[in-house]
């Protein structure tokens, strides 16, 4: 086939789909179909079809055929955090937030120019954090369940900035990865960005796939595993004692560093152990203060076995020197004096509340949650099409954000992910009665 005619046919195409001929969620020819129609090898059919989807028009989906996909959605939804339209309720981001936490940094800010550690903090810091700081972070930790000495904490500008110390301090590029197959986005973006090779872990509604990771292990050659196992994020579940046991064994029985991110792991009560308790020699325990204080405090936090300090010391300098002295010094502050517990416990019972509220909107729909998450997972029946409903969403003005940016598989599931924490409850319950109906509507 002429390269002429391949390509005018790919452009009629695109044009069709861009100019709304072809509306979102219309299934195309299969690739013999469109061959036998055309006149094509199939292979060029299949070309064709590998373009469309290329340029993000198209999407294939195993067993089910080829698809329009909605292109009215912005850019990176769910991972790329634009600024959102006046009068749009964002259940797409998680930034909760408390009555008067504002008046909390004022009132740090007084205390810090009143103190005589002020003019240290306009210097270069230590690169993990003056040693007073780590102690805060340590101490903080043993009421998660973690034990480490001041000496293993490090102090990093974010949870995201935690991660990407630990891949670039661990691994190098082409290493691979075991990741659950629904996952953080940041995890997802910094991997590919780093050059590292992501192997999905199956999921279910309790945990991960453990069988399926020893699968993994054995047929290739996996570094590290990537795991939220205390409110993970979009699915919500914690993992049992038994769950994380069999994980470390997997993970001594392979060799595997275990990369685990706490960033919600606050939000639950009465949870087992962290895996860097039951596997102290080869976890790196990531996490932060934005979800628990403000998302624009920007200080986190990493916990590593001792041989590993010194690389990590290295990661930090090259990425960002240290983490800036005033917000750090107001971070441990609050740790110290028992702000950050205080604001935990009361995010746990917002969190819990609004559990509750979209629990009774969203009555009748399948949920995929825990009960002190800020996440609701919604999965679709098998004739509703994600981007489509949350592209309807958006013209009833709220934004969710549809299962692409979280899926590492190559089979992506039609669901919807709602972030509860960022709105008023009233704002989230007019937001939920839409979804609702709209969800309803397309099912």
């Amino acid at each position: 086939m002429p390269r002429s005619r391949y390509k005018s046919l790919v452009d009629a195409f695109a044009a069709d789909i861009r100019a709304g001929r072809l509306s979102p969620g219309t299934r195309l020819p299969t690739h013999r179909q469109l061959a036998s129609e055309q006149g094509l090898a199939l292979v060029t059919a299949s070309r064709v079809y590998a373009e469309l989807e290329s340029m993000g028009l198209v999407s294939g989906e195993t067993g089910r055929g080829t698809f329009v996909r909605e292109t009215s959605l912005p850019p990176g939804q769910g991972i790329a955090q634009s600024v959102v339209a006046a009068g749009m309720i964002d259940l797409n981001f998680n930034y909760p937030s408390l009555p008067g936490q504002a008046d909390l940094l004022r009132n740090a800010l007084r205390q810090l120019a009143l103190s005589g550690d002020l003019e240290a903090l306009l210097r270069y810091q230590p690169h993990a954090g003056r040693l007073h700081e780590r102690a805060s972070v340590a101490r903080h930790l043993s009421e998660r369940g973690l034990n480490v000495p001041a000496e293993q904490v490090m102090i990093v500008s974010g949870a995201q900035h935690g991660l990407a110390v630990t891949l670039m301090t661990l691994l190098k590029p082409g290493d691979v990865i075991a990741a659950d197959a629904l996952t953080y986005p940041g995890f997802k973006t910094l991997a590919e960005t780093l050059h590292l090779e992501l192997l999905p872990i199956p999921v279910t509604d309790q945990g991960p796939d453990l069988p399926a990771l020893e699968k993994l292990c054995r047929t290739r050659s996996v570094r590290a595993v990537y795991a939220m196992p205390t409110l993970h994020n979009p699915l919500g579940w914690v993992m049992s004692t038994e769950q994380r046991e069999q994980l470390v064994s997997i993970a001594r029985r392979h060799d595997l560093t275990i990369i685990e991110d706490a960033a919600y792991a606050f939000l639950a009560d009465d949870v087992p152990p962290p895996l860097a308790t039951l596997a102290p020699e080869r976890t790196v325990y990531v996490s932060g203060l934005s979800k628990n204080i403000a998302t624009g405090l920007r200080v986190g936090f990493i916990a590593a076995p001792v041989p590993w300090v010194a690389a990590f010391e290295r990661t930090i300098m090259a990425t960002t020197w240290n983490t800036p002295g005033v917000m750090t010094a107001i971070a441990c502050g609050w740790l110290d004096d028992g702000t950050v517990l205080k604001l935990e416990a009361q995010k746990r019972a917002d969190a819990q509340a609004r559990q509750a509220l979209a629990r009774k909107e969203l009555a009748g729909l399948r949920i995929i949650s825990h009960p002190s998450s800020y996440f609701i997972w919604l999965p679709l029946t098998d004739d509703a099409r994600a981007d489509q409903i949350a592209m309807a969403l958006m013209r009833e003005q709220v934004s969710v954000s549809p299962a692409d940016p979280f899926a590492i598989s190559t089979h992506v599931p039609h669901a919807i992910r709602l972030a509860l924490g960022s709105v008023d409850m009233d704002s989230l319950r007019q937001a939920l009665v839409k979804v609702k109906r709209v969800v309803g509507y397309y099912a």
